[in-house]
């Protein structure tokens, strides 16, 4: 395809040094000739919005950084153009190529200098630019051929250069568009394919192309196993739409074999610890969800509503009490008994013990659970160190040096009061309720004044979770065989990488859960507005990662998302996301729903 655009103006009047001069008309060519503007008005109409260039070559490589792919975009279809815009070039045969937008750029259509005193006054005297005097060209990233097998259209890597002059046009046709980025035709509904935040449109019914995390129902892994991060900054609709993406994983036919093969397919059960005291409000429906919009997602597959099987399992800590007047879900106290520190011992090793320290804290509460296994509490405990002479005796033994004691028996007696033992029920009673196929259990911290209190009830909850589903030989076989999601948010407050023994023994434990995930049917939802505080071992095990906006450039820079889209992050509006799934789809942006899915907020 030639370029064409316009002549007017092609020669400067510069050089007679009037700035306010006669402005030059019509068009004329470098000798003064006149020049009639090429005729492009062809019997029939434009299909497309332009046609590959060749100019500076067209090239398909192996690696993508030598890739060379052009468009000339025509005039009329430039204000429709943006970077990322998906497009479709057809070879001579039946195969296409997928492409996607990833350089725009205005040349000079004629040799002129429009850097000019001249040309500037006169563009702003003008009610607009000609834009036929340039030409626009977008650069193309190949993403995938596609060809039809049989009644399927399937993909493959770009392995073709496309004709010179090609046609491309916009991609509007659903199943192109989801087979070019390799996405899901099922799974747990995040939000809907953008581009510069706006909803890719398509021909189909409804208009907008659904993005989902693949479930299983295609024989591959559920992602959900294989663990999940929302990561964003204040304000940029984290819980909004964790809420989402959980209440999809809540529905009835969403079900889990825990063995391959296994005709028992239970329902996941979700754990969420909550530190701002939102998600039990998932049990009651959103009064701006209204009953015609409901049916509209119920149509696209998008589960919404209230989740009734709610109960928020509330953490008795000394006199702290909890009042929930902003969600109707069912209460259930419990406390954490100091039994469960027999099996989790660095739970009152606090961030100071080194490990000659941690040692002998082992030493010392497998000694007390051995010789007082009927009065395991924390006060006997306290009492059991408390006792002039066994300091004595560890010392003259050689066993625990007193100094090593003291220091001991000081973090000991530093913990928060009224974490263990208190007048309700024992989460190890609760087990049964606590997971349950089905159920959303919340566990609010948020009415607890003391930060390491909440810390050690979301610590010794979840590694009661994650060590019965790692047994091979668990206490509690209801973990063990029911598919769990394990959220946390706030998710940096308890995976913080650090040198500490109490640090390497929790990332040591979670990093075995997600490397285990899979198999055991364990997923790990995290959320959290700094994502480079979370433990390296753990971050590489979280197989999606959901970025909504964020200014802070170590966390951005953090999430390893291709440059496409960490580009975009601190810009994007509220809800949406940039989503990289590599088992899932290529990298995307998605719009997540403006309206929650159940009820949020405290009004």
């Amino acid at each position: 395809m030639s370029d064409l655009g316009s002549f007017s103006d092609f020669r400067d009047s510069e050089s007679s040094g009037d700035e306010g001069g006669e402005e030059q008309s019509g068009g004329s060519g470098p000798e003064g000739r006149e020049f009639d503007r090429p005729d492009v008005t062809a019997s029939g109409s434009d299909t497309g919005v332009g046609a590959l260039a060749v100019s500076e070559g067209l090239r398909v490589a192996e690696e993508a950084e030598e890739n060379r792919l052009r468009a000339y975009v025509t005039a009329q279809n430039r204000t429709d153009i943006r970077l990322g815009t998906y497009l479709l070039a057809p070879y001579p045969d039946d195969e296409t190529l997928f492409c996607r937008i990833t350089g725009l750029e205005y040349a000079q259509a004629y040799r002129s200098d429009d850097a000019t005193e001249i040309h500037a006054r006169r563009a702003m005297r003008s009610s607009g630019i000609d834009e036929q005097d340039y030409k626009l060209m977008a650069d193309l990233d190949p993403l995938a051929v596609l060809y039809p097998d049989g009644d399927t259209l399937r993909r493959r890597a770009p392995d073709r250069v496309p004709k010179p002059e090609t046609v491309v046009k916009h991609a509007s046709d659903h199943e192109k568009i989801r087979t070019g980025l390799d996405l899901p035709e099922s799974g747990a509904f995040l939000g809907h394919l953008s581009v510069g935040g706006e909803r890719v449109r398509t021909q189909a019914t409804p208009p907008t192309v659904a993005y989902r995390l693949e479930d299983g129902d295609s024989g591959a892994d559920p992602l959900i196993f294989r663990h999940v991060l929302i990561a964003g900054g204040t304000g940029s609709g984290k819980t909004h739409t964790a809420k989402n993406v959980l209440r999809q994983y809540l529905t009835e036919d969403r079900r889990y074999a825990i063995e391959p093969g296994s005709n028992r397919t239970p329902r996941a059960a979700v754990v969420q610890f909550d530190p701002q005291d939102e998600y039990a409000q998932m049990h009651d429906d959103n009064p701006d969800l209204d009953a015609a919009t409901e049916r509209e997602y119920d149509r696209q597959s998008v589960a919404s509503g209230g989740h009734d099987d709610t109960v928020a399992f509330v953490p008795q800590v000394g006199t702290a009490r909890y009042a929930a007047g902003h969600h109707r879900a069912e209460q259930q106290a419990f406390t954490i008994p100091f039994s469960m520190v027999r099996a989790n011992k660095w739970l009152v090793a606090g961030g100071r013990l080194n490990d000659n320290q941690y040692n002998a804290l082992s030493y010392l509460l497998d000694r007390f659970f051995d010789e007082r296994s009927g009065e395991a509490t924390y006060q006997a405990f306290l009492d059991f160190l408390d006792d002039p002479a066994l300091r004595q005796e560890l010392d003259e033994s050689g066993r625990v040096h007193e100094a090593t004691f003291d220091a001991v028996k000081r973090r000991v007696s530093a913990v928060p009061r009224g974490v263990f033992d208190q007048d309700a029920r024992p989460i190890t009673d609760l087990v049964h309720e606590f997971v349950r196929p089905g159920r959303l259990s919340v566990v609010p911290t948020y009415h607890l004044s003391s930060t390491r209190a909440a810390e050690m009830v979301v610590l010794a909850l979840s590694s009661l979770l994650v060590d019965q589903k790692l047994s091979s030989d668990p206490t509690f076989e209801r973990i063990k065989e029911t598919p769990l999601i394990l959220g946390m948010d706030e998710a940096h407050n308890f995976l913080a990488d650090a040198d500490s023994v109490q640090a390497r023994q929790v990332i040591g434990k979670f990093t075995e859960a997600a490397k285990q995930g899979r198999k055991e049917r364990l997923g790990l939802f995290l959320i959290t507005q700094d994502p480079q505080d979370i433990a390296d071992p753990v971050f590489k095990q979280l197989n999606t990662r959901i970025a909504l906006t964020l200014s802070d450039e170590d966390a951005v820079s953090s999430l390893n998302l291709p440059t496409a889209l960490e580009s975009r992050i601190t810009d994007m509006e509220r809800g949406n996301m940039a989503v990289y799934s590599p088992d899932n789809s290529k990298p995307v942006e998605v719009m997540g729903l403006s309206t929650c899915l159940t009820r949020h907020g405290r009004d």
